[in-house]
């Protein structure tokens, strides 16, 4: 399912990459729906334990339209990342155009109650075969 492009960023010793696919199964491009899939590690590469509180999306359609979300944890969850360790999840993202790019970031909190975002790296939605519209 995630077969595409993996794109990273490093922010204070936390990498966080990122590999979109698009779910042609999902999508209905005749009503005007796509949907794409998106697989997120996350490593530990600090000495510190870190805790992801919240997260912090950008979603631009290919029309240019950006959408802001925001909300505690990822998929209903706050997870704690040793050193050395990592965390996955997946999620996904319906839009009304073909094409479009995600970014945004992580708040994080250490061991010694510092606060910190952490990037996500931008990544493109494209249909598989489809001319890039937006990026």
């Amino acid at each position: 399912m995630h077969d595409g492009k993996a794109y990273e960023a490093e922010t204070d010793g936390i990498v966080v990459r990122v590999r979109p696919s698009y779910l042609a199964g999902q999508s209905d491009p005749a009503g005007g729906r796509w949907v794409w899939a998106y697989q997120v590690e996350i490593v530990n590469l600090s000495p510190t334990p870190v805790q992801l509180v919240a997260r912090r999306w950008e979603i631009t359609d290919a029309l240019g339209h950006v959408e802001e979300v925001r909300g505690s944890g990822v998929v209903g969850e706050q997870p704690t990342i040793q050193p050395g360790s990592s965390y996955s999840y997946a999620s996904g993202c319906p839009l009304g155009t073909p094409s479009g790019a995600m970014a945004g970031g992580y708040q994080m909190i250490d061991d010694r109650g510092r606060m910190f975002e952490v990037t996500i790296p931008p990544f493109s939605l494209d249909v598989p075969g489809e001319r890039r519209v937006l990026n």
